[in-house]
């Protein structure tokens, strides 16, 4: 062995487990925008078994928390953020279950809502990277650019649901508008998690400048 990796630090076990499950959010926001653009069974059982294995992380996670006295970041933050990312893709999750039981056809909107919510999902897992990497400009960066990408969120959510409730003249036309609007709140909700996971990165960070 040489001295270099005698001496070069242990990796953080908290932040590769946040690594991994902002990994695993990128993936299952990625499935939901195929879902979206095509919706098939498929894609909606790939997005639940990707909902299962962040759940897995998070739970080794918790435990690794409460089997540990002294962390390297405050406890509540990484259980705030591990929270909030897990968050996300229960939102994703929830979206594509409720399509599948309501019979809910993808609409424009949506498609454009689900590629926001994957590039902010991306710029929180390179935040996160980053700040394993102790990189604490960089990491801010990104969490700046996923908060921007929350405000585009709510843009086109209001755009839809304007859109939506346009000319509805009977009680069928009400009760489509209904499932739609339960979807896009699914899809609001994401955005908003992703918000408060960019906050929590920049408390973080505030921190341990």
């Amino acid at each position: 062995m040489s001295l270099i990796q005698i001496f070069k630090p242990k990796p953080n076990k908290f932040l590769q487990l946040l690594v991994e499950q902002a990994d695993l959010t990128v993936k299952g926001l990625e499935l939901l925008k195929g879902y979206l653009k095509k919706r098939n069974s498929s894609l909606a059982k790939q997005v639940a078994e990707t909902e299962k294995q962040a759940d897995e992380v998070r739970k080794v996670l918790i435990d690794e928390l409460m089997r540990t006295f002294i962390t390297p970041i405050d406890r509540e933050d990484i259980f705030s953020l591990s929270r909030e990312i897990d968050d996300v893709l229960d939102y994703a999750y929830t979206t594509v279950d409720e399509m599948e039981i309501l019979d809910v056809d993808p609409s424009p909107f949506m498609v454009r809502i689900a590629s926001l919510l994957f590039e902010a999902a991306q710029e929180i897992e390179m935040a996160v990277r980053r700040l394993q990497d102790n990189h604490l400009t960089v990491a801010g960066d990104h969490a700046q650019r996923a908060k921007a990408l929350e405000n585009r969120v709510e843009a086109v959510y209001r755009e839809a649901l304007a859109d939506l409730f346009h000319g509805v003249k009977d009680f069928k036309a009400m009760m489509n508008v209904l499932k739609m609007r339960e979807i896009y709140r699914h899809l609001s909700n994401a955005a908003d998690r992703e918000d408060t996971a960019a906050n929590v990165l920049s408390d973080i960070m505030m921190k341990m400048s």
